[in-house]
């Protein structure tokens, strides 16, 4: 069994219907020196998320009243949950639902049954990346403006409230997804570099590489949100090699 645990005192939330499961990983993550919490479907956790601090959870996919994936946007909704690592374990094995999750922007996606060893390197090793990330946070701020609105064709982002919607539809987007959405719009037709985008969100200075493998689930939830279909770039440009711009999308 690994002892080299990021953190002894790290919460680990575990998101899970099946009692007998949650128990069996839960010993094996209170053996290597984790504090467990537990849920039985996604409403239960994000109440108990209300009252507790949690570094990482683990979350089965089919829950009674709120499924995986539910539970996962919530999660991301908030601005105080955006950083916590989220992985998916789950007996669906389809690539198409590993494909989904990933599409999601999950940290990671570990299928039942999973040894004690290989969900504790995951579980150290997202815990360990989080680590280094908070630890190095450098915000950037986005430059000041009078205008209460950004309009991009048929985006319009309300600086302010932090709302956006497209074809006059509100949709909901995460902290990072919003502050990634709005950079990019105040730089409307303009090329902004992947590192540049990466220090926004993420707080992280890096080499484009990294920078491109952090952005690119954030870049496929925020499409998907404002209903491009997959593989369609939308109104957010990819521009190879260089990064991301915002343009207007023809109704």
């Amino acid at each position: 069994m690994l002892t080299d645990t990021v953190a002894t005192d790290a919460a680990i939330l575990i998101v899970d219907d099946q009692r007998d499961l949650v128990e069996s990983i839960g010993i094996a993550l209170e053996s290597a020196g984790y504090h467990v919490l537990s849920a039985g479907d996604g409403l239960t956790a994000l109440d108990l998320m209300e009252r507790e601090h949690v570094d990482l959870i683990l979350a089965d996919i089919a829950m009674p009243r709120m499924n995986g994936y539910q539970f996962y946007e919530r999660v991301r909704e908030n601005a105080r949950w955006t950083a916590i690592p989220f992985l998916f374990l789950t007996a669906r094995t389809m690539d198409s639902d590993v494909r989904y999750g990933k599409e999601l922007g999950v940290d990671d996606y570990l299928t039942k049954p999973i040894q004690p060893e290989d969900l504790l390197a995951s579980v150290n090793g997202k815990l360990r990346r989080a680590r280094q990330l908070a630890g190095i946070v450098r915000p950037v701020e986005a430059p000041d403006v009078d205008d209460a609105f950004v309009q991009v064709g048929r985006l319009k982002i309300e600086k302010g409230q932090h709302r956006v919607w497209m074809n006059a539809e509100l949709i909901k987007l995460s902290a990072k997804e919003f502050a990634l959405l709005e950079y990019l719009g105040r730089s409307s037709g303009k090329v902004v570099s992947a590192q540049e985008l990466i220090k926004l969100t993420h707080g992280l200075n890096t080499d484009y590489v990294e920078a491109g493998t952090l952005l690119r689930p954030l870049i496929r939830t925020l499409r998907r949100k404002m209903g491009y279909h997959v593989g369609e770039m939308g109104c957010i440009e990819n521009v190879r090699g260089v990064g991301y711009r915002l343009v207007a999308d023809p109704a």
